[in-house]
């Protein structure tokens, strides 16, 4: 039981992380289009704050796992780990689409 209350604890860590990282680089893109890259990249940097908490659960759970401690997989722990993926995918996309309105902003 106690196990299983870390696994869900840790899979909606990492649903909570994804989603705040992707909320902040989305946040970032809308200041960049107006022209407020100060807060572009403060909300960057938080949204790689939250991937890097998000990359500490990650961790915690392969080092468990390297130790003989396996994880329960299930449907909601598949769907943490890919709202954790499509976070970094947003946060990427979101460093160059506001480097590109930086750009346009010099033009």
């Amino acid at each position: 039981m106690a196990d299983e209350i870390e696994n869900q604890t840790v899979i909606m860590s990492l649903i909570i992380s994804g989603g705040n990282a992707k909320g902040s680089a989305f946040q970032a893109i809308h200041a960049a289009k107006d022209g407020h890259f100060q807060t572009a990249d403060q909300k960057l940097k938080e949204a790689d704050k939250y991937l890097s908490e998000a990359h500490n659960a990650q961790t915690d759970m392969l080092t468990k796992e390297a130790n003989g401690e396996h994880a329960t997989m299930s449907l909601l722990m598949v769907h943490a780990q890919d709202h954790v993926m499509t976070a970094i995918t947003f946060r990427d996309l979101a460093g160059e689409i506001v480097d590109l309105y930086k750009q346009i902003n010099q033009s």
